[in-house]
């Protein structure tokens, strides 16, 4: 098998509202590299299969850098869906992948209704 390599794993939410506006940013912050992209309902929030889907991407693609995006009015999060507690998770996410891949970088992220991402 041959190997071969990919600068980043980003992970968000399936939510096709929000799918042109990350579409957009991965073309302009990652425009000449390549990432393996992950969708899930509540993106970080089933963080165990996160990091099952990181290891592979680890195993297979030799990844060194993680994005995280989480949205405003996460259907998954329901209720629980505030600015704050979408922060605490994706800071909870990257203590977790750092603990585990302490040399990599990872990167968080608060996707606005208006397409405007927010670092967090």
């Amino acid at each position: 098998m041959s190997i071969h390599t990919c600068d980043a794993f980003v992970v968000a939410c399936i939510d096709f509202r929000f799918q042109r506006f990350i579409k957009k940013w991965l073309e302009e912050n990652f425009q000449n590299k390549t990432y393996d992209y992950v969708g899930f309902a509540g993106s970080t929030k089933d963080l165990k299969t996160i990091m099952n889907q990181l290891d592979i991407s680890v195993r297979l693609h030799h990844t060194k850098q993680v994005v995280l995006i989480h949205h405003e009015e996460c259907g998954a999060y329901g209720t629980e869906s505030t600015h704050d507690r979408h922060a605490k998770d994706l800071n909870i996410a990257k203590k977790t992948i750092l603990k585990k891949y302490p040399q990599f970088k990872v990167d968080l992220y608060y996707l606005h209704l208006d397409g405007k991402f927010e670092r967090i």
